[in-house]
């Protein structure tokens, strides 16, 4: 397979380009100083493309390769592949679900807890030698506070899961109501809204997601409530939450995506109560690893002419 051409469409993993190296003819996306010239010389060589969260395939990339046969994207979120461009060419399309699932769920709780319990304001109460000196305010409970979840798939659902150990009521919205599912259901997000206290959003991005929590969802939300994302970031309409943290009518923010990534709106920085993470869900060594892992797995399997292990399309 070394003579078969993947094109790695911007840096992800040291350990994924070793790998692709390893087995394939690797091309660096963004190593070309000029890119109509390298898809010149080499578009008829590459039939992979290796995408993410940042960078994926989009319809000018797609009708720039004449013989790509496969997108395998490092992320289990498909908004920076054009789907439906990939149908009509045949080319096929997979992800990596499931491996990165319990990260996710875990880092959205450790933002519950950041946020109420003001876990990165004590960090630096501490290490600048103020708690020798004053005072700190006090944090928030996390038990038993009712959690709304937009999206219950495989990442709400584990959330869900580690929200039940802290006694938390949940709640939940999403297309259509979940037989597997034990907790309440809400037909609208603004009900969810209104009637939790956190609400965490664990989607995927859509048109019809697109800017879900807006100025009504936070409203309904509330002075006391507390909003998490580890979605994606376009989930968000952003100055409205921007405007909501600073006139007081959200009490809190923990954030690990944002709609220009990696640009972050620069009234948040100095915000206490908004704790903000670089897009790091997936981010452990061993879960990474694991994601390359089934990314060359479909890979292999796909010029074996065997079947995908995760395929989208």
């Amino acid at each position: 397979m070394e003579k078969i051409g993947v094109l790695m469409t911007t840096p992800m993993s040291n350990y994924l380009e070793q790998e692709l190296a390893a087995r394939f003819t690797l091309f660096k996306l963004w190593t070309q100083s000029c890119k109509n010239k390298f898809f010149q010389e080499n578009s008829s060589a590459i039939r992979a493309v290796v995408g993410d969260t940042k960078c994926g395939a989009d319809a000018e990339l797609i009708d720039s390769l004449p013989t790509l046969e496969i997108v395998a994207s490092y992320s289990v979120g498909l908004d920076k592949i054009d789907l439906d461009k990939c149908k009509d060419k045949g080319v096929r399309v997979t992800n990596t679900p499931d491996v990165l699932t319990d990260d996710v769920a875990d880092l959205a709780v450790g933002l519950v807890l950041a946020v109420l319990r003001r876990v990165c304001e004590f960090d630096e109460f501490v290490k600048s030698g103020k708690w020798k000196n004053g005072h700190f305010e006090l944090g928030s409970k996390f038990s038993g506070k009712s959690v709304g979840i937009v999206g219950l798939g495989r990442i709400g659902t584990a959330i869900a899961k580690r929200v039940e150990a802290f006694g938390c009521p949940i709640s939940y919205h999403s297309r259509s109501e979940k037989s597997h599912a034990n907790y309440k259901y809400y037909t609208n997000i603004i009900d969810l809204a209104s009637n939790c206290q956190i609400l965490i959003v664990a989607c995927s991005l859509t048109e019809e997601t697109h800017h879900i929590v807006n100025r009504k969802v936070i409203d309904a939300l509330g002075p006391s409530g507390i909003l998490i994302n580890i979605g994606r970031g376009a989930h968000i309409d952003e100055p409205e939450l921007v405007s909501a943290l600073l006139e007081g009518r959200l009490a809190g923010a923990g954030l690990d995506v944002y709609e220009n990534e990696p640009e972050v709106p620069e009234q948040m920085l100095g915000l206490n109560n908004v704790v903000l993470l670089p897009h790091v869900g997936s981010d452990t060594e061993e879960t990474s690893k694991a994601m390359v892992d089934l990314v060359i797995e479909n890979l292999v399997a796909h010029f074996s002419n065997k079947p995908l292990l995760t395929p989208v399309v």
